[in-house]
């Protein structure tokens, strides 16, 4: 992330410089300063109030202050599970490499959504946008907060059937199945469906 120092050198001083290993301390030092460490996430994106294509696309544009969006699925529109006296959700996956760290990337979302103006009034209710982390490179995390892989990911139809699309052979660190076989092992029930662009 941080950029390169550039050491400007009188002509005299050049051997020396050059003389300097470039396996020395003090140059893996300042690479380990510049380097980054990217890890690649996977988020499952929902919304069902208001402009729901509209307020996906304008949190696909905000993740982009927190890492390179990859690749994003197609949009799907999904049947509503759990809590169904609801409109329909229109949902999405989104690859993302970012150098944050799982903690800072669920602070970072939360911050989106309410300023995207999600209520969290309703366990499960309607809501302007809804981004959770799925799966965060190989981690496997169990807190308070947050819960890697995503507890209910291989439940979910809405979830699996968009990130099935971008990332098939990817596979949940826990249960050792890729996402694909994830989903076909789905049993029949929620309706969801593809928008055609």
């Amino acid at each position: 992330m941080g950029a390169g120092f550039k050491h400007h050198a009188a002509v005299g001083q050049r051997q020396v410089l050059s003389s300097v290993p470039q396996n020395s301390v003090e140059t893996r030092q300042r690479k380990r300063q510049t380097a980054s460490v990217q890890s690649t996430v996977y988020l499952s994106l929902g919304a069902n109030v208001g402009d729901r294509l509209g307020n996906l696309n304008t949190a696909i544009e905000r993740l982009r202050n927190l890492g390179q969006v990859v690749s994003v699925s197609s949009f799907y529109e999904t049947e509503p599970v759990e809590f169904t006296a609801q409109p329909w959700f229109v949902n999405c996956a989104v690859k993302l490499k970012t150098d944050k760290t799982p903690q800072q990337l669920l602070t970072d979302i939360l911050e989106l959504e309410q300023q995207m103006g999600r209520q969290r009034t309703q366990n499960k209710g309607p809501r302007v946008i809804d981004i959770d982390i799925l799966l965060f490179g190989d981690s496997v995390l169990d807190t308070k907060d947050l819960t890697i892989p995503h507890p209910a990911l291989h439940e979910r139809r809405f979830v699996l059937e968009p990130l099935a699309e971008i990332a098939p052979d990817l596979q949940h660190q826990s249960l050792k199945q890729t996402v694909r076989k994830l989903r076909d092992s789905l049993p029949a029930g929620q309706v969801v469906r593809k928008i055609e662009a």
